[in-house]
């Protein structure tokens, strides 16, 4: 059969427009919502592992897009996109995601190094020691009212009560209780003389640090315990990536001509 010329244009046309309507998702007013948007969205949902890519997934993006688009022009057609704070806004939003993408890509093409990750744990782990330590400590304003306190103590006093005059709130209430830590974890003085002790013996001098005078009683220690390289390697990456992050910026900042 053969088609007339009137027809045969209207096939060509319609064969020509298909692929074009097979690019839109739906159009809005309008405004065309693309397949290739709606696909970029299931791919930042798949990869944050929250769905699987889906029919239903689909249909749902589609008619977020839908309100949002139907959103948006009402609210263009009132003028909010035209007011100070909602320019201000939009700026600001723009500027983070420009700056988070070029911060992912500097990512990517810095990785950190698995010989940095271990160098930074073998540090870690020389800086913990060998022993760590539980002790309590009284901290007082003067070097007097930390001398009398040690005179009680050698009268008879309990340590956890007279810990209660302590300057320091969080161990105050717990007779002076630090817990078990490591000395890398206090200010140095305080460290030199916590492990000087023997376990249950009180400093029989006033220990002076940048914060005032401290007592301290050693109830006791023990090994070290330092978790392994593998369950610190990604708390240990960040930092690392962090700190590449933190140069780059100031290596830019140093750059900037900045008035």
């Amino acid at each position: 059969m053969m088609l007339k010329p009137a027809r045969l244009l209207l096939a060509m046309i319609a064969v020509a427009a298909a692929p074009a309507f097979a690019q839109n998702a739906a159009t809005v007013n309008g405004k065309a919502i693309t397949n290739a948007r709606v696909d970029a969205i299931v791919k930042q949902v798949v990869a944050q592992g929250k769905q699987t890519d889906s029919p239903q997934l689909r249909e749902a993006i589609k008619k977020d897009l839908i309100a949002r688009e139907v959103m948006i022009q009402e609210a263009n057609k009132q003028g909010y996109g035209t007011r100070k704070e909602v320019k201000d806004a939009i700026e600001n939003a723009s500027q983070s995601i420009v700056i988070n993408a070029m911060l992912a890509d500097f990512v990517k093409k810095n990785p950190v190094k698995d010989a940095d990750v271990k160098a930074e744990y073998d540090k870690y782990k020389a800086s913990v020691g060998d022993k760590e330590y539980h002790a309590r400590h009284i901290l007082v304003a003067t070097e007097k009212e930390a001398t009398d306190i040690i005179a009680k103590l050698k009268g008879g006093a309990k340590f956890e009560e007279l810990a209660k005059q302590s300057k320091d709130p969080g161990s105050a209430a717990n007779g002076g209780d630090l817990d078990w830590a490591s000395p890398s974890g206090y200010v140095k003085p305080f460290a030199d003389a916590m492990v000087a002790l023997k376990d249950g013996q009180i400093t029989d001098k006033p220990v002076q640090s940048q914060f005032g005078w401290h007592v301290i009683k050693l109830e006791g220690s023990r090994a070290a315990k330092v978790p392994s390289l593998e369950e610190v390697k990604p708390q240990i990456e960040q930092a690392l990536q962090q700190r590449k992050l933190a140069a780059f910026r100031e290596d830019l900042m140093k750059k900037a001509k900045i008035q």
